[in-house]
């Protein structure tokens, strides 16, 4: 199995907020300093890790590294954080 490290940023849109494009990165370490910085700029940020073996689909559960916002969405505030 393989670790994989996400970055999720959010855009402000008409009604609410938008998804941007998410972002895999190298490492928790790489992980938190691009959502830090992204923080700065947006109004929803969160950074997570999951270990998964891609080419049977097999994935874990992912895992908090990093949340910045007014209000966690669920599925955010369900994760166990590292």
């Amino acid at each position: 199995m393989a670790e994989f490290f996400v970055v999720q940023s959010f855009s402000p849109a008409k009604r609410g907020m938008k998804a941007d494009i998410a972002v895999q990165v190298n490492s928790v370490m790489h992980a938190k300093r691009m959502a830090e910085r992204l923080a700065l700029t947006k109004p929803m940020v969160f950074a997570t890790v999951m270990e998964g073996d891609p080419e049977s689909g097999d994935f874990g559960e992912p895992k908090l590294i990093y949340f910045h916002g007014a209000e966690k969405p669920e599925e955010v505030s369900n994760m166990q954080p590292i």
